[in-house]
């Protein structure tokens, strides 16, 4: 370890890199005094094997043409880094390779991190240790991921007019946070930027499970898909959507071809056949309207060629495109024993004085790739709604892109260049008090 420093002068410098270190993808990107999505790129966060043994890391994976069978290394589980040996694999080749439009001196650049609520204090201190003591950051701040959302122009994402640009990008008074992702969905209280640490509530239902749960729907009814997680992760993404009224939608689907003849124009919109991608021919997974005759057919000879004579695998996809998502809404389906995503938000409100409840339920902005499925926004609000004191106004809105939403709320804080420094700790300053006195200052238990 370097000599350690006796100096407390602390200094920002002028590049600052945002990282949003999420379980399915890295979000990250360099701030600016003007931030913009584009700033921010995805990147994912995985190691990957192909059948002929051949290793992807990161963002590699985008040249890659056969995810048959694909086999996939993620260092974070349950939302927590795990694995810092996959994970500098995935940070060498996002942050040091000079190719990588996120290239960048570590010692010249400034960081910020996000990371779970509730991390326990080992993984923090592994963390702390890996971006000083390995990749020497200049400065470096760590934040619970849905803290940086408090730093978007809220009431314009509401509907009111933007806040002025010139001005500094002050978090939020009041926002509740509903960050639904890949390995869990997590509700967070923020006041004045600030988590309100007794009322984050966890639902462990998040992608991970969802694309799980779609597998072994379709390895039953269809398929052998158990080992083919890129496949179905894509079709999750492209078929599914949330049912307003699940207990009508699931009888509409029970009684397969019988209902078709009942209620024909009403199952055109939830029965689909799934093309499967055929990455010999370098063709994607397709959605298109069922066609019962076809089924039939192919039923019969075992595959079909379309108008260009290539042979086609499809699916016939009904209940199974409601049925998983509805895990977000109902986990005991599966037999887990937790709330549903309504119930959460309600449960974390009862964590907060009753003072509170108001500006909370009036400003919850909604974050991550699950809320990207078609009906779900609408049925949040609505479960919300029943559950909420009739007294309060509840107001929801999904952020304009909530993938890249923290990382971009990320970069609005850095933006602001002496709120910055008021959240940056020095290298210098970490190898003089040590890692105990970081995690303090992080939490706020200290002051410099």
């Amino acid at each position: 370890m370097p000599r350690r420093s006796t100096t407390h002068q602390q200094t920002i410098l002028d590049r600052t890199l945002v990282v949003d270190n999420g379980a399915f993808s890295i979000k990250a990107g360099f701030a600016s005094s003007t931030p913009s999505l584009d700033d921010c790129h995805i990147v994912p966060n995985c190691l990957a094997r192909e059948r002929d043994k051949k290793i992807w890391v990161g963002s590699e994976i985008e040249a890659c043409r056969d995810f048959g069978e694909m086999a996939f290394r993620r260092p974070v589980e349950k939302g927590y880094v795990v694995n810092w040996e996959a994970e500098k694999a995935v940070w060498d080749s996002t942050f040091l390779n000079p190719k990588s439009k996120l290239s960048c001196d570590p010692q010249e650049t400034n960081l910020i991190l996000t990371e779970a609520p509730n991390t326990t204090a080992a993984l923090q201190t592994n963390c702390d240790q890996v971006i000083f003591e390995e990749y020497e950051f200049a400065t470096y701040s760590r934040h619970i991921g849905p803290s940086l959302n408090a730093y978007h122009d809220i009431q314009h994402i509401f509907g009111s007019p933007s806040r002025d640009t010139q001005a500094p990008a002050s978090p939020a008074e009041c926002l509740l946070v509903v960050d639904t992702g890949f390995s869990h969905s997590v509700v967070t209280p923020l006041y004045r930027g600030r988590p309100i640490q007794q009322a984050i509530r966890r639902l462990d239902v998040g992608g991970k499970i969802l694309t799980n749960y779609l597998k072994e729907l379709l390895s039953i009814r269809h398929y052998n898909l158990i080992n083919e997680e890129h496949l179905v992760n894509e079709a999750k993404e492209k078929v599914c959507f949330v049912s307003n009224d699940f207990r009508k939608d699931l009888e509409r689907t029970w009684k397969g071809a019988s209902s078709t003849r009942k209620f024909p124009e009403k199952q055109q919109d939830i029965i689909v056949d799934y093309v499967l991608p055929d990455y010999n021919a370098g063709s994607t997974g397709q959605i298109r309207p069922h066609d019962p005759s076809l089924a039939a057919r192919v039923k019969k000879m075992g595959a079909m060629a379309n108008p260009g004579g290539i042979v086609e695998d499809f699916m016939t996809l009904g209940n199974e495109r409601f049925a998983v998502p509805e895990l977000l809404f109902s986990p005991i389906d599966v037999g887990m024993k937790e709330a549903g995503l309504p119930e959460t938000v309600m449960q974390s409100l009862s964590g907060l004085p009753q003072g509170l409840w108001p500006a909370m339920l009036a400003n919850i902005l909604v974050v991550g790739g699950n809320s990207l499925f078609d009906g779900f926004m609408p049925r949040l609000e609505a479960e919300i709604r029943q559950l909420a004191p009739e007294e309060c106004v509840v107001r929801i809105a999904r952020a304009p892109n909530p993938i890249k939403s923290t990382c971009q709320g990320g970069a609005f804080l850095a933006a602001d260049s002496t709120a910055l420094q008021g959240k940056q700790v020095t290298r210098q300053e970490y190898l003089e008090h040590g890692g105990g006195w970081l995690s303090r200052i992080f939490t706020g238990a200290a002051s410099r």
